[in-house]
């Protein structure tokens, strides 16, 4: 009857979770805030200064600074903002699902300091006399032109300076050379000229109006070319109230809607195309408990959205492929434990004492490879920028979530079975056949096989060598003949994109280009069909002239753009950053291998590491895919998972060396590796597999913007696991191996803390 109670429990719990995660899943996924890359919009990171050439920027004005531009937003009617300041003297401003960025642009920039001088730039009064919120559109009662007007706090000191000004009104002046005029400017900076700005088409000043008579009132009308929407603006920009800084613009980033929702619909798709691949191929591969896996993957993929919303994250391109790449690397704890379950039920022993060893034995394993997967994500939260960071948070949460669910939710369901006793002589639900099984009264050592075969891996060392050593020499020459082809995150510049319904040709984006007189460095078609296109440009493109390319474009091809501009700054901080976080991850884990290990893992282990990175860089130089910061994250995530991949087979070897416990040959050390190889090789490749069903379904199925990610993870993974099994442990054979032709070596436990001793 109780035995009866665990399946009976095992089945409530699915079904509480069934029901919970349908009733509530899809309340959760309406409520993640979408990133500008999911459904289009505007990014923008300004470098802020202080007005005076004397002043300091301090907390208390970015502070102030951040308010005021949150006002402004809100007038713009803007639900889903985000203005965060970075370091001591950035902002960054989010704004998603906007239709009009240059509007925002203008808005969010302007520093909106009116001031009041004399036709030579003297300054008779600035905002400081103006009413808060005073500012209102309205018509000119003579013409019906749209206006802005203003409601100043001091009627007599208008008075006075209208009084003087009219004192210099002469009839029949044209009105270029008048003295009386009134000018009125809008963030006037050192430099500016009247004299220059009034011969010019579009001024830089607001109005100008001339003074004929003294002006006792608190009202004061702003004329101009106004629209009753650019009226409103400018209203609405004063009452917003001018900002205590001036802002340069360092980085933008426009999203067309049409490719937020274009990603947003082929990177759900690919998710759930990847996800339910991993699904079928786990449980075909370990059968009951595969089935498990896909239960635990599948609470995983909710808690991973419900603490993402909770923490009320902005949900970006680059952090959905993190969670579905969190699938795939999720799968890797189950992997271990099932594979260590079927080793012990090979060896004889019952179905509740394999599943109790096998959990055991997998443990330490699972911890020392999320510890050190843990560590390149922290460290690619810490130097990425935001979107890279927005990866980077997903595969935080993946990481320690997947631990949760994989340790503790799988153990759970899987030990109401085997408690059960339903499953005692069934070893095939844990895809091991009868006659695999080793009689318990056989003490012969189990010999691991795969494919029913020995393989005897580490004679072959040599080739392996060899073969990476022709490989480094090959992606060296690419290297050094074609090099990279660095995205504007690196050396600065303007990237658009164009997406369009019907197919484009390079002559009619360059003539386009030629009628707007911004002809681009390099025009590439993207897309099946060539409805695509990227124009790269080696200079920073003025903002007035973005806002020409998407009118022109949307116009003459109802083509959606997508718009990157990068300054020189931001270029040389995304390259340092870069090598600084790939330099920091190594060292941590150098530390953190040494600690768990001993050093000479740890340096091999970083050998693998740059062999792996080494590999995307040069297919990278072979293929001239575009070399952007994203690509950054795939190595730093590759760092992650090769690791992840090598202390696994390592903690293996070390195990097995422990029970060993003296190593006399250089030939017994190898037969130990050997074997701790071929024991790991089929969780290896059943774990590259998985995660490489994701990547691939993100590679072929994903968005566009998406492909060099997917690139770079794919060959990664593939440079990951042959290191992994083929280059660290044999590496680590020959240089720990001189050690054992002088004296046997003790790898006894006693001496771990100390690591194994001479």
């Amino acid at each position: 009857m109780k035995n009866r109670g665990r399946i009976v429990a095992f089945f409530l719990i699915v079904l509480l979770l069934a029901g919970t995660i349908g009733t509530t899943v899809t309340g959760i996924t309406k409520n993640v805030n979408l990133g500008l890359s999911l459904q289009g919009g505007f990014e923008i990171l300004y470098k802020v200064e202080p007005v005076e050439n004397s002043g300091e920027i301090d907390r208390e004005s970015l502070e102030s600074t951040v308010r005021i531009l949150n006002e402004r937003v809100n007038r713009l009617g803007i639900s889903e903002s985000n203005i965060n300041i970075e370091g001591d003297d950035r902002i960054r401003v989010q704004l998603a699902g906007i239709d009009n960025p240059e509007e925002a642009r203008e808005i969010l920039s302007t520093s909106a300091r009116v001031s009041f001088r004399n036709v030579n730039d003297k300054k008779l009064m600035d905002g400081s006399n103006l009413v808060k919120n005073g500012a209102q559109q309205d018509f000119n009662s003579k013409t019906n032109q749209p206006i802005v007007t203003l409601t100043l706090k001091d009627a007599s000191k208008f008075r006075d300076i209208t009084s003087k000004l009219a004192k210099k009104y002469k009839p029949g002046i044209p009105f270029p050379q008048r003295k009386d005029l009134l000018v009125i400017w809008m963030d006037y900076q050192k430099g500016d000229s009247f004299q220059e700005e009034v011969k010019k088409e579009d001024p830089k000043y607001v109005s100008a109006a001339g003074v004929d008579e003294p002006l006792n009132t608190t009202d004061v009308m702003i004329t101009g070319d106004f629209t009753v929407e650019s009226a409103q603006r400018l209203a609405d920009i004063i009452n917003a109230g001018s900002l205590p800084v001036n802002m340069e613009e360092l980085y933008s980033n426009t999203v067309g809607a049409q490719f937020g929702e274009q990603a947003l619909d082929k990177t759900v798709f690919a998710g759930i195309i990847g996800i339910s691949l991993i699904f079928l191929f786990i449980m075909a591969v370990y059968r009951f408990p595969g089935v498990i896996a896909a239960i635990n993957l599948s609470v995983y993929i909710y808690l991973i959205l419900l603490v993402f919303n909770l923490m009320n994250g902005v949900l970006t391109l680059q952090g959905i492929a993190a969670l579905i790449l969190g699938v795939g690397m999720a799968v890797d704890a189950n992997v271990i434990t099932f594979e260590r379950i079927k080793e012990e039920l090979r060896e004889g022993k019952s179905i509740f004492a394999s599943f109790k060893a096998g959990s055991k034995n997998s443990l330490r394993a699972i911890v020392d490879a999320n510890i050190t997967t843990l560590l390149a994500a922290v460290v690619l939260f810490t130097f990425g920028t935001s979107s890279v960071k927005g990866f980077a948070t997903m595969l935080i949460l993946s990481i320690v979530i997947s631990f949760v669910t994989a340790v503790y939710g799988t153990r759970l369901l899987m030990g109401l079975w085997v408690r059960s006793k339903f499953l005692r002589n069934r070893p095939g639900w844990f895809a091991v056949k009868q006659r695999d099984i080793k009689d318990i009264s056989d003490t012969a050592e189990y010999e691991p096989k795969i494919f029913n075969r020995k393989p005897d891996v580490v004679p072959h060392r040599k080739k392996f060598f060899i073969a990476s050593a022709i490989m480094v020499v090959l992606g060296g020459v690419s290297l050094g003949i074609f090099q990279l082809n660095p995205g504007i995150d690196f050396t600065h510049g303007s990237r658009i994109q164009l997406a369009a319904e019907d197919s484009l040709s390079t002559e009619e984006i360059k003539n386009g280009l030629e009628e707007l007189e911004l002809q681009a460095n390099s025009v590439v078609l993207t897309g099946n069909n060539q409805e695509g296109a990227v124009l790269r440009y080696d200079r920073v493109i003025d903002e007035d002239r973005i806002a020409d390319v998407q009118a022109y474009f949307k116009k003459n091809f109802d083509a959606d753009t997508s718009v990157s501009v990068v300054s020189p700054i931001v270029a040389e901080e995304l390259v340092k950053n870069a090598l600084y976080a790939v330099a920091i991850a190594s060292i941590g884990i150098v530390l953190y291998v040494t600690l768990r290990f001993e050093l000479f893992f740890a340096m091999t282990a970083i050998i693998a590491l740059v062999h792996d990175a080494f590999f995307i860089l040069a297919i990278f130089s072979l293929t001239q895919i575009e070399f952007d910061v994203t690509i950054v994250a795939a190595i730093l995530t590759i760092i992650g998972y090769s690791i992840n991949d090598t202390i696994v087979t390592f903690d293996r070897i070390r195990e097995n060396l422990r029970l060993k416990q003296r190593v006399r040959s250089f030939k017994e050390l190898a037969g130990v590796v050997n074997k701790s190889l071929v024991q790991t090789m089929t969780r290896s490749i059943n774990t590259t597999i998985t995660t490489m069903i994701a990547v691939l379904a993100f590679l072929f199925l994903g968005a566009q913007s998406i492909t060099g990610f997917a690139i770079a993870l794919f060959v990664g993974m593939l440079a990951g696991t042959y290191s992994s099994l083929f280059l660290a442990s044999q590496l680590w054979l020959v240089w720990r191996g001189r050690n054992i032709k002088d004296k046997p070596v003790d790898f006894s436990e006693k001496k771990r803390t100390e690591g194994p001793q001479v």
